[in-house]
């Protein structure tokens, strides 16, 4: 597998989801960025997903690893292609954002029958008035896309996603619109954009989730109005990447 061509002197997040099947067809799927470090296991028989279990490495919540629970509603479903298929069957927002997407990604690797699979993301550090940055996505170590955005989304190039809503239902959109592999890559791509938003934050200095801006109330898990006045930050679980990709989702 060739290597991407990283920007290594670039203030850049990053993220990297790397997808194995064992010789017994058990899919692996591990998450990890600047934030989050998750491992989703996910049995099937070939048509249907038998069993699924989440280990969380490193969180940012003290809720965080919780909200493996809620992916066991997927262990039934059939197989997919399409990475939005799973939110038929287990609700994204009760679920952590980052162990679904990990899930999402197993579902659609047992599917499609790959061996492996490694997507990299690469995202510079946002100009604070305009937004603009370059947002680079490489699969098994080869380009696949490139936007250029700003605030308001993607300005180059990318006209198949001209009609596609940057807030609000670009994932749907995009598994509606585009193939099966190329909608999974946009999603993933798309996902980082807001992650990576994060980055240079000083996100330890917010003690309790209960403290983060109302727009964040019920996106997830730990944000659940339930859930939120238990949600306490793991202090110190954030990690800088930018320079050495290399330490980026290790073999389970």
């Amino acid at each position: 597998m060739p290597a991407p061509d990283f920007d290594l002197a670039a203030d850049a997040y990053r993220r990297r989801i790397r997808l194995t099947t064992s010789a017994d067809g058990t899919v692996t799927s591990i998450l990890e960025d600047d934030f989050h470090h998750f491992v989703v296991t996910l049995g099937h028989d070939g048509e249907r997903v038998t069993t699924v279990a989440c280990r969380a490495v490193r969180w940012p919540w003290s809720t965080c690893p919780d909200a493996a629970e809620p992916l066991r509603r997927l262990e039934g479903m059939p197989l997919t292609n399409r990475f939005t298929g799973a939110g038929a069957w287990t609700d994204p927002k009760q679920c952590c954002t980052h162990q679904f997407d990990a899930a999402c990604h197993a579902i659609t690797h047992a599917a499609t029958h790959r061996a492996t699979r490694v997507y990299d993301v690469e995202i510079p550090r946002r100009d604070p008035e305009t937004g603009a940055t370059r947002a680079r996505l490489w699969v098994d170590g080869a380009p696949a896309l490139e936007w250029r955005l700003t605030w308001d989304g993607i300005v180059d190039p990318a006209p198949e996603l001209a009609d596609a809503p940057w807030k609000g239902g670009f994932m749907r959109w995009a598994d509606t619109h585009l193939p099966p592999d190329a909608a999974e890559r946009a999603i993933t791509l798309r996902r980082a954009c807001d992650i990576g938003m994060g980055r240079g934050m000083d996100l330890d200095a917010i003690a309790e989730a209960r403290l983060l801006p109302p727009s964040m109330s019920g996106v997830c898990h730990t944000m659940q109005p339930v859930v939120i006045g238990d949600a306490f930050r793991h202090v110190g679980s954030i990690r800088d990447f930018a320079a050495d990709p290399d330490r980026l989702a290790p073999p389970a």
